[in-house]
This record gives structure tokens, sequence and C-alpha cells, in this order.
């Protein structure tokens, strides 16, 4: 179990350090807070004051320009927010299931792809398709 729980929080502190850094983050940030402050028992304000200046920490590092900076800068946070959500889970074992749901809602991780193609200028009474190639495969040799 206690594997498992690891693997669980990688995956969260993973997903909360991208979205920190991405345009969602204000989306996110609110059910985020509401975790750590349920489950912590902490004022949501002082939460969201330590997301902050660990986010404001990630975008500095990324201003450099540096990879290297924000690639140290995006381990750190993620080590940090990985032990807090481990210990999170080992003090409450119902807080796996609401991690899981809002890593699928802010992470989905669907197999499928959907792709929308508009066709214009002219009527068509048939299917159109849309492909790179079909039939022979011209990417290898010998064919």
């Amino acid at each position: 179990m206690e594997a498992e729980l690891v693997a669980l929080a990688t995956a969260g502190a993973t997903a909360l350090v991208q979205q920190m850094v991405g345009e969602s983050w204000e989306q996110a940030k609110g059910r985020i807070v509401a975790f750590f402050a349920r489950r912590a028992g902490k004022d949501p304000e002082a939460v969201t004051a330590e997301l902050d200046a660990v986010r404001a920490e990630l975008l500095a590092a990324e201003e450099t320009g540096d990879e290297r900076t924000t690639a140290d800068a995006q381990a750190e946070a993620r080590t940090e927010w990985r032990a807090r959500m481990r210990r999170t889970l080992q003090a409450d074992p119902e807080a796996a299931g609401e991690l899981r749901a809002m890593l699928d809602e802010l992470m989905p991780t669907s197999g499928s792809i959907t792709v929308n193609n508009t066709v214009n200028d002219g009527v068509y009474h048939a299917a159109v398709i849309q492909a790179g190639f079909i039939g022979r495969n011209y990417g290898t040799q010998g064919a």
C-alpha cells in the first residue's frame, strides 16, 4: 500500500508543479487549496500563500532562461509537495480518492484524442477523409 501512496503522491506533485507554471493555474488553484486546507486542517489563506510562494519561485526560475535552474526549481517543488501529499494520504486514507479525482480533472490522461476538422469551399455528398498516407507505408525501406 505504501508504494501506491508514493506513486499517487508523486503523480499529484508532478501535476501540481505543471499546473503552477501553466496557464490554467488560477482555475486549478482553488481545488488544490481546498484539498490541502480540508485534509491538513489548515487555513485556506495559509495554503494559498504557500502555493503562491512556490509558484513565484518557479516562474522566477523560468524567467532566467536557464534550463538547469528551471529544472532544479521544479524538482525541488515536486519533492516538497510529494512529501506533503504522501503525509496527507497516510494520515487520511480517504484523501486518495479525492486526489485521484482531482488528478483526473486537472490532468486528463485518456488515451483518446479528439480531432475536429472543417471542410471549406464546396459541397460534398460523400465521406471526406483526411490522412497522411493511406495504404502503402512510404516510411520504410524496400517497401
